[in-house]
């Protein structure tokens, strides 16, 4: 029997103990704050891995004096300990990685859920918290469980005038956001050869939305062109699955019969055909992202806006993946297109995306052609936010409501925009090695809490009883004064649930230990492990939920916080908030086996759920997490 391409990637990274030594490792200046200062509570002398990658990109507005300390410490980070640090305002991580980086076969994990982006190019990149890369830049293995793999067999071809954001689109509204939890999504069939690197690529990005552990196509001539027009041939080697490889499941998609789409309020999956829609008009429109702010992406969209002013009644940005992509826009005479039309051109980063600037007004409509639209995602609690391709948004943003490319005329040249790959490379890398270079930390910068082991017993309040869908954006608000806050985590775990509960931080702290009950997908979304930290620095011990994102349950673990979910969905009623529950001889019932009892002694009940925890998270959240773990491991002489 034949391997999959998901399992000749992982079968050559992996170890005997069952984890995973990744080529390259990936931090941001959101997620490689705490990275780093795990990886200095660790007492780890240099990075041992092939190549590790720090990018800033995330917080580039400086409202806060904090930005700029920050990125000197990220900076101090790389000379310290050897890693590639790429310079505020030279792009998005996942579009820089895969232009400059990826390769056929390579294994990437990094701290940031779309780290899956890189698959365009027949390699696997896994999201983790930040703490597991910090001990992933040792050059210790890391952990996930064993994924499935699903097969996405495209067929056809996409017209003009249709993207791969609508065909991400298409196949999030066909599977739902759960469609690919604990999955890697394998593309195959006859339409993947008509798909370019960066189509691809908005593919791998989405898949995130929908659950993936990573998604990931194959190597062929299509990346051959694309490695030799980035003057990389010499990376470049053939990777597909075994002709009798089997699958576990397998998912189609006719690209031909793809429509425009948009994706409406509250969850990428709700997508619908725009012939279905609303004529919903905007007070704002976002064009670009790391999901489709590619070269090609936005010339199309420029194409759109040639000869046209954008409705007088709109605020429109443009975000561009990185500053080559900018200066192509420029040389190519794109760039003047947008100002001419009064579009106004943002930093290269994600900005926006995660509310940091742009932020719309209450209750504002909004149309972005990002990868989220979870509610408070753009920075405001209570705006509208629908996701759509950067050629809807540049269509939409003419006609001043929602509009297909379609309907625009002059949409029949949009396919003979040719991929620019031969242009003018732009660097704002530097490879450091390792050095004695001092760590220049900031005021802003507290140490980072770690926790005493858990308790032999948890016997705690439900401090919160929530429903189904929450994200991480839910338990960490996007917003520019919450985010200023990501090396201090005693004051960003006061903003914790502030649109669900304003009280959560004060009541968690009075009660001294709680539990969060959640429903189905909980803590979906960004990787970001604030969210998990957090609640470990407000006495949270434990989360029991109906499914929980495979990312957040390891950050749980990862900060001595316990992961549990429901066995049967149904017990998930007999819960209320304010109820009391004990889990007595935690430690025992881990090691006897998956099932935990639950005891409500409020309701006088029992409740059943399952931790499916291995030896080695065991040990972890025994010991009160990661830091302690590693710690008290090379205090006894072993190597973590």
């Amino acid at each position: 029997m034949g391997q999959t391409l998901t399992e000749k990637i992982l079968s050559a990274h992996r170890t005997e103990d069952g984890g995973y030594l990744p080529d390259h490792t990936l931090v941001h200046d959101m997620s490689g704050l705490l990275a780093f200062m795990g990886f200095g509570a660790m007492n780890l002398p240099c990075i041992h891995v092939e190549r590790a990658f720090v990018f800033n990109d995330h917080n580039l507005v400086g409202m806060s004096p904090s930005t700029a300390a920050d990125q000197r410490f990220m900076r101090s980070c790389a000379k310290r300990y050897g890693a590639v640090y790429s310079e505020p305002g030279h792009g998005i991580c996942h579009s820089l990685y895969y232009h400059d980086f990826a390769r056929p076969g390579c294994l990437l994990a990094g701290a940031d859920s779309h780290t899956a982006t890189a698959g365009a190019l027949g390699m696997l990149g896994v999201g983790m918290g930040g703490m597991d890369i910090a001990v992933a830049m040792s050059g210790v293995p890391v952990f996930f469980p064993k994924p499935r793999v699903v097969r996405v067999f495209l067929e056809g071809a996409l017209r003009s005038g249709v993207s791969a954001k609508d065909a991400a689109l298409a196949l999030l509204a066909q599977i739902g956001v759960k469609g690919f939890l604990g999955c890697v999504a394998e593309y195959d069939g006859s339409g993947v050869a008509s798909l370019s690197v960066h189509q691809r690529a908005t593919l791998c990005n989405m898949g995130a939305e929908a659950g993936a552990t990573s998604s990931v196509f194959p190597s062929d001539e299509v990346t051959r062109r694309f490695l030799i027009a980035r003057g990389r041939v010499e990376q470049y080697k053939p990777l597909a699955a075994d002709a009798d490889a089997v699958y576990d499941s397998e998912i189609r998609l006719n690209l031909t019969e793809v429509e425009p789409m948009v994706a409406l309020p509250g969850q990428p999956d709700r997508g619908i055909p725009i012939s279905q829609a609303k004529r919903e008009k905007f007070s704002q429109i976002v064009i670009g992202s790391c999901t489709n702010g590619s070269y090609v992406d936005l010339a199309r969209a420029a194409a759109l806006l040639r000869g046209r002013r954008v409705s007088p009644e709109i605020n429109v940005f443009l975000q561009c993946g990185s500053r080559e992509i900018l200066n192509a826009l420029q040389k190519n005479g794109w760039l003047s297109v947008y100002l001419e039309a009064g579009v106004r051109v943002l930093e290269c980063g994600c900005g926006p995306c995660m509310g940091i600037g742009q932020m719309p007004e209450p209750g504002a409509v909004v149309l972005r052609s990002t990868n989220r639209n979870f509610p408070g995602r753009s920075g405001t609690s209570d705006a509208q936010m629908y996701l759509c391709s950067a050629e809807t948004a540049a269509a939409s943003a003419v006609s001043g409501e929602l509009t297909s490319p379609l309907e625009i005329s002059g949409h029949e040249a949009l396919a003979s925009i040719p991929d620019e790959e031969r242009r003018e490379k732009m660097t704002g890398y530097v490879e450091y090695p390792p050095s004695d270079a001092p760590i220049l930390m900031g005021d802003n910068i507290r140490p980072l809490p770690v926790r005493e082991k858990p308790p032999e017993s948890i016997e705690a309040e439900v401090v919160l009883s929530l429903g189904n869908g929450i994200s991480t954006d839910d338990i960490v608000p996007p917003q520019q004064e919450v985010l200023t806050l990501r090396t201090n985590i005693p004051a960003l775990a006061e903003h914790l649930f502030a649109h669900i509960d304003s009280t959560f931080p004060k009541r968690a702290r009075e009660l001294g230990s709680s539990i969060i009950v959640g429903g189905a997908n909980y803590a979906q979304g960004s990787s970001r492990e604030h969210a998990a930290i957090g609640c470990m620095v407000l006495g949270v011990e434990a989360v029991l939920a109906v499914s929980m994102h495979r990312i957040h349950r390891a950050n749980l673990i990862n900060y001595g916080v316990l992961p549990l979910v429901f066995e049967r969905a149904e017990e998930r009623d007999w819960i209320e908030q304010g109820d009391r529950l004990c889990i007595p001889h935690v430690r025992e019932q881990l090691a006897a086996g998956e099932r935990v009892t639950v005891r409500n002694m409020t309701r006088n009940c029992e409740i059943t759920a399952r931790a499916a925890m291995t030896e080695r998270e065991r040990e972890i959240w025994s010991a009160g997490g990661l830091v302690p773990w590693v710690c008290a491991r090379r205090k006894g002489g072993e190597r973590s």
